[in-house]
């Protein structure tokens, strides 16, 4: 008597299909990146000249700073600031220049997520994929049980999961294959460091 096992006779099936489907789009999605945006020579230009520009702008404020804790004249000073505000400015170009590099790339992406989410919602619509193992908050519990019948908070949707899997993995697998943004780019990360002198 051989029984035989199929993933729909697991309980975490639905979970387990759409946390797959959301690494299977970001190897995918990867992938398209990669063939249009980072094997090119403007990418890779462009992403050392941020990497110089960035040691360079970060040795150059470290050499400031102990220049300014021993006292020099205002002149070395005012000419100092004015190489660091003409680096900082060429950073911002370049930043700029590469994130108009990748924009090009990401309506395909965005075609690819949209046609994926559009699948795995019409298979999943009313349904719950997942128990969370917590009680959601009022704004994140919408989020979170958008489209599940039932009164039950911990009741996870599909969109829900997609987006937390998504943003997970496509974050670590940029890191793990080496497709992160540059340290000094702007806007590098979610939340971009302001900038000292505008205020």
């Amino acid at each position: 008597m051989a029984s035989s096992f199929s993933l729909s006779s697991l309980r975490y099936a639905d979970g387990l299909l759409v946390a797959g489907a959301s690494t299977l789009t970001a190897i995918l999605c990867e992938s398209l990146s990669w063939l249009l945006i980072y094997r090119t020579p403007t990418y890779k230009t462009l992403r050392s000249s941020i990497d110089r520009a960035s040691k360079k702008l970060e040795s150059m404020k470290s050499e400031d700073l102990k220049e300014s804790s021993s006292s020099l004249s205002s002149k070395k000073s005012s000419s100092k600031s004015k190489k660091i505000d003409r680096v900082e400015a060429g950073l911002k170009e370049s930043s700029r220049e590469l994130s108009m590099a990748k924009f090009k790339s990401g309506a395909v992406v965005a075609a690819v997520l949209f046609v994926v989410f559009g699948l795995l919602n019409s298979l999943f619509e009313g349904r719950a994929v997942a128990k969370l193992p917590f009680e959601p908050v009022g704004f994140v519990m919408k989020m979170s049980h958008r489209g599940v019948p039932g009164t039950d908070p911990t009741d996870c949707s599909m969109a829900f999961l997609y987006f937390l899997c998504s943003i997970s993995i496509r974050t670590n697998l940029q890191k793990l294959l080496g497709f992160a943004p540059p340290r000094g780019a702007a806007g590098a990360g979610l939340f971009p460091m302001p900038d000292p002198k505008a205020s």
